[in-house]
């Protein structure tokens, strides 16, 4: 019988530190040593999920962790996942499955029993795997949130494990970041961080050697290591748009993307972002929507706000002028659910219940209702007839006529979508509809693309999973990591 996991937690001085990025790099460096490793995130508040293998929702970055670790993602990965609709409320996911919106002063009463659903899902892991990698949230030193914390110390006292500090020197700041944060500590959290690591150095080594030996000496802590600043690195984001754009060829396709408050699931467009022939951009508030060859409207959590808030922008308007000069439009998911001619939310579901008037470019109706549809599937895309796989995460039902001409046939003997009778406009409640390279090809030669090249973008995320496995091994304490891991060298013959 295999012996309880070995439990080590990631925390990071701030969002954005790393966190994400090491316990993806540490579940494949582990896996290729042929550790039974899984990864873990207590609580996760983002608006980019995933559908699991049991029909539950955890965030993205849990997703491609388990990829990292050779698994299909289960809900126990991250069993509370908090997908914010408002400024001070959110949609709580507990074990997969939604439970209702909460205010924030509502959550934390709810916190307690949150945790119990926690320690729950990590016990489950802990009798399958030697080895589980944590993932905190944001910053461990947040004075507000530490009571009834479930992200960070909190859960690291409750289990009982060891905890490593990453901090973003690309940000600056960072010695100030880690001693500050271990200051605001408890005596007996300080006591749990067994080490540093530095995130995205540039340059020299050599001339960070002074700072790392104070640090050590200062706090009585070990450096585990630096990592580089890898320029080209491509790891999905666990919530935050990133807008920085990727080189395109010389005669790229334009695609635009229209960033609304509640934009989830943004990682829908990472393949685009990432193809050499086509120039991705998001347009943000205040910003006009500018020529393209295709406007895409991304999934959203609150839909009726958004499409408030697109009309706000004047970007009806341009979604209108686009499409009477020949430009294609595609809907995803919530962006989907705008194309039609009704919105209805009787029960309140995504905000203040009520019905909202679409953009009225396809034939039908949606109504949000309290059963969420959580599926991944498989089929065959309207567009040439090339096979298409995705996942749906959506509380929407839609009817009506234009849903008579599918975007997609799915495998089961349900359709998907619509797509206009003249071919301009496509809906879809499919995410993740880029990653198959027949699909992306068919749908970038629909939008215009005359010779679409091939890019497997899956493929790609593997590869930068591989390099990160290789920064663990090349540029860390490979050793101080296998012993906080729990693992000897008669488990790791490589440590022999």
């Amino acid at each position: 019988m295999m012996k309880r996991a070995t439990t080590l937690m990631v925390q990071g001085t701030t969002s954005d530190a790393g966190k994400s990025t090491l316990v993806t790099a540490l579940c494949r460096w582990l896996a290729r040593q042929s550790v039974s490793v899984a990864p873990f995130k207590p609580q996760n508040m983002a608006l980019n999920s995933a559908v699991t293998a049991d029909g539950g929702e955890i965030g993205r970055a849990q997703a491609v962790q388990a990829q990292a670790a050779g698994l299909e993602p289960h809900t126990d990965m991250n069993p509370i996942l908090l997908k914010p609709n408002t400024d001070i409320g959110a949609q709580v996911i507990v074990q997969g499955k939604a439970i209702g919106n909460m205010a924030a002063v509502g959550y934390q009463q709810y916190k307690p029993m949150a945790m119990r659903a926690v320690l729950e899902s990590h016990q489950r892991l802990a009798h399958q795997y030697q080895v589980i990698i944590v993932e905190g949230a944001g910053s461990p030193a947040e004075i507000n949130l530490r009571a009834n914390d479930i992200a960070n110390m909190g859960f690291a006292e409750a289990v009982d494990c060891p905890v490593i500090l990453i901090a973003d020197i690309d940000r600056g700041g960072v010695f100030a970041h880690l001693v500050g944060t271990l200051a605001l500590l408890s005596p007996s959290e300080q006591a749990r961080v067994q080490g540093f690591v530095i995130n995205r150095f540039r340059g020299d080594l050599a001339l960070l050697q002074s700072g790392l030996d104070w640090l050590e000496q200062y706090t009585g802590k070990p450096v585990l290591g630096v990592l580089p600043y890898v320029q080209d690195l491509h790891l999905e984001a666990e919530d935050s748009v990133d807008v920085r754009q990727v080189t395109a060829s010389a005669h790229p396709l334009k695609v635009i993307v229209p960033v609304l408050p509640r934009l989830s699931n943004h990682t829908d467009f990472d393949p685009l972002r990432l193809h050499p022939q086509v120039d991705l951009q998001f347009i943000g508030p205040g910003q006009p929507i500018p020529a393209a060859d295709l406007i895409i409207l991304p999934g959203s959590k609150s839909v009726r706000a958004d499409l408030a808030r697109l009309r706000a922008e004047g970007w009806e308007e341009a979604i209108q002028r686009h499409l009477r000069y020949g430009g294609k439009l595609l809907g995803i998911c919530g962006g989907f659910q705008i194309l039609g001619q009704q919105l209805h939310d009787p029960l309140g579901l995504e905000g203040d219940a009520g019905d909202s008037e679409g953009l009225g470019l396809l034939e039908f109706s949606t109504v949000l209702e309290a059963e969420k549809q959580l599926h991944r599937v498989q089929g065959q895309l309207c567009l040439q007839q090339v096979p298409i796989s995705g996942y749906e995460i959506h509380a929407g039902v839609s009817r009506g006529p234009a849903l008579e001409r599918p975007a997609v046939y799915l495998d089961s003997g349900r359709v998907d979508g619509a797509i206009s009778a003249d071919g301009q406009i496509l809906g879809t409640y499919l995410h993740g509809l880029f990653e198959q390279p027949s699909a992306c090809a068919a749908l970038l030669r629909w939008a215009g693309l005359q010779d679409p090249q091939a890019f497997d973008y899956q493929a790609r995320r593997e590869q930068d999973i591989e390099r990160l496995a290789d920064l663990v091994q090349q540029h860390l304490d490979i050793k101080r990591l296998n012993r906080l891991c729990g693992l000897t060298a008669k488990e790791i013959p490589c440590l022999n």
